[in-house]
């Protein structure tokens, strides 16, 4: 990790940056995959498996006897530690549902909205050297309890062409039958357009790498929703005196074993704490089965040594981070001001971990710096808000001179026509 110094603000733009891949090369490969995908269809998808994971797949769809299968390979601990997670993130999306209030906002004009699932969706799940299978508990719960009517999900496959068994049981356990071994910015590219075999979905949710990332960007200039640009994992830490170097050391390689691109900033107010905590890492990330790409990511993170907690806070509402860490025992008078975070882990025994996992809340968090204006997936992202109004006769009667006058000085007369009607019949009843 790169050190700092109490460095000038001037130069936290600079710090602030993540390791991202030549933008334009980046574009021009996404976009081939995509109209690849589109003209191409299934082949396409195959084509690109050969390519990138080095498999030949004959059948892209997932079928029911390799689900009921897998779910016979995992392991009952592992089953029963799902189990745990899942009832968590059920109970905390399920107290996202609110009762939509009828309003009248004038006397004869009633307002409401009503949120309604959205039909068609696709989740991404990470496959790989980390088959994330967590994140379908993330995805698959909210969407089960909104009542999306149609749930895919694309995952990339082994080299055998096979799926991680808890991958399956996990989308099992959420109600997810439609599974398909595609990984990649191809995988983005078929539910964004459809092929033969897999379905076009309205919105594309889930994690991945800067490819994934930047096809999820370009299928939304396309017309397909995405949840958020969500790309490389990334943690901030503020630590003061009272943390546990060990802690903190363990939460940074928590996040850099995600991938090379992934990136951790440490923060502290001491700079005696920050040797501590570095020490820690480098004998941590040598007992890891993912050190090198752990140290890989260790590459383009940092550590910065602020005046006070004040100055840290600044500079991390200035970075904007996915997680948020406050690794000390005093931490009241620093979670308000708090702005722009993913989501915020409180005191040394909030590991970032628990979020991953099994606290309740979502990890599909916002990263490179969207948090400024991103929150992350929630029981809302499954559902679209649709607003009513109902005027009775009073109540055209009661707004509608006020829509007459705006409507003709914004020169929209057959505006103004439409309410003048409804005026004039009441009003000839009337008499």
């Amino acid at each position: 990790m790169k050190t700092y110094n109490n460095p000038e603000i001037e130069s936290w733009n600079e710090l602030i940056q993540r390791p991202v891949i030549n933008q334009k090369e980046l574009d021009q490969l996404v976009n081939s995959i995509i109209e690849n995908v589109k003209i191409k269809g299934d082949i396409a998808l195959k084509e690109y498996a050969l390519q990138f994971d080095k498999v030949t797949l004959n059948n892209l769809v997932v079928s029911t006897e390799e689900i009921e299968k897998a779910k016979k390979l995992v392991p009952q601990e592992l089953k029963d530690a799902i189990q745990i997670a899942y009832e968590n993130i059920y109970i905390f999306h399920k107290s996202q549902e609110a009762a939509e209030t009828v309003i009248e906002t004038t006397n004869g004009v009633k307002c409401w909205r009503k949120s309604v699932a959205i039909e068609k969706i696709g989740l991404y799940i990470p496959g790989g050297s980390a088959p994330l299978f967590s994140t379908i508990l993330m995805l698959g719960t909210p969407a089960k309890i909104a009542g999306c009517n149609e749930v895919i999900l694309c995952t990339p496959p082994s080299k055998d062409g096979t799926i991680n068994p808890a991958i399956l049981y996990t989308a099992d356990l959420v109600g997810i039958t439609k599974v398909y071994r595609v990984g990649g910015a191809q995988a983005i590219a078929a539910m964004a357009v459809g092929t033969e075999t897999i379905p076009q979905v309205y919105k594309v949710f889930g994690p991945g790498n800067q490819y994934v990332t930047k096809a999820k960007e370009l299928v939304q200039q396309m017309g397909t929703a995405i949840d958020m640009l969500a790309g490389p994992s990334e943690v901030l830490i503020i630590a003061d005196n009272t943390c546990n170097p060990e802690f903190v050391a363990a939460d940074l390689l928590s996040q850099a074993e995600h991938g090379p691109d992934s990136q951790v900033v440490l923060l502290s107010d001491n700079e005696d704490i920050l040797t501590k905590c570095q020490m820690a890492v480098q004998r941590q990330v040598q007992l890891l089965p993912r050190k090198e790409i752990a140290l890989k990511a260790l590459e383009n993170s940092q550590s910065i040594v602020f005046n006070d907690l004040e100055e840290c806070i600044e500079f991390s509402n200035r970075y904007a981070p996915e997680h948020v860490i406050l690794a000390s025992e005093n931490t009241n008078s620093l979670i308000n001001k708090i702005t722009n975070a993913g989501s915020v882990f409180i005191g040394n025994y909030s590991c970032e971990s628990a979020g991953d996992y099994a606290s309740g809340t979502n990890h599909t968090l916002p990263t490179n710096g969207f948090a400024k204006n991103y929150s992350g997936v929630s029981l809302d992202s499954f559902v679209k808000k649709i607003t009513f109004q109902e005027l009775s006769k009073q109540g055209i009667e009661n707004i509608g001179e006020a829509i007459e006058i705006m409507a003709e000085a914004e020169g929209l007369f057959a505006h103004k026509s439409a309410v003048t009607l409804r005026l004039n019949e009441i009003r000839n009843d009337k008499n």
